[in-house]
């Protein structure tokens, strides 16, 4: 059982405290992912307190079928889904808002992975969301593609897939801007 598991389990047996465990070990890259969805990081941070809140107050059953982590993305996921289907809604929120420069002895290094992951994040909101959401799963948060696949409700060959399909979109939309990302 991983942390997540056993945190969840504690809490459900009546350990108020271990709920808290949950969030902070997972806020922040459920926030990232729901917002690789949404397209709005203040939605993605009211859907992952709404997540947080649906296993406070509905105290879901986790079946073990996959990690902890798989399991909360999964129903991440789905709220993003659901919301985005009610709402029809999508925006765009400027990268470069999100990113300061803090380390002033290696300001240009800094400066340039900084473009760097601009570039990025602006290819990845220009190519399709299925193609954002599983490099995001993969490359960001570490998930291996069984995982990625229960998350995104797809098999396994789909995933390969989707990857090649999405590091290719990825890749050309970074070419038009004229930048080559060596971790492609």
């Amino acid at each position: 059982m991983d942390n997540g598991a056993s945190s969840y389990r504690r809490f459900l047996e009546g350990d108020k405290e271990s709920i808290i465990n949950i969030v902070s070990e997972y806020n922040n890259g459920l926030v990232l992912f729901l917002s690789s969805i949404t397209g709005d990081i203040c939605l993605a941070e009211e859907l992952a307190e709404d997540v947080f809140c649906g296993l406070l107050l509905d105290k879901p059953r986790f079946g073990g079928k996959s990690s902890f982590k798989t399991w909360l993305y999964s129903i991440a996921r789905y709220k993003a889904l659901q919301m985005m289907k009610k709402a029809k809604w999508t925006a765009d929120i400027p990268v470069d808002e999100m990113y300061t420069l803090t380390d002033e002895a290696d300001i240009e290094r800094e400066h340039i992975r900084n473009e760097q992951k601009i570039a990025v994040h602006r290819a990845m909101k220009r190519i399709a969301s299925d193609y954002s959401q599983v490099l995001y799963l993969t490359y960001f948060e570490g998930f291996n593609n069984t995982e990625t696949a229960k998350i995104m409700k797809k098999n396994n060959r789909q995933i390969e897939n989707l990857l090649y399909r999405a590091k290719s979109a990825l890749r050309a939309e970074l070419e038009k801007e004229g930048f080559v990302y060596e971790e492609l």
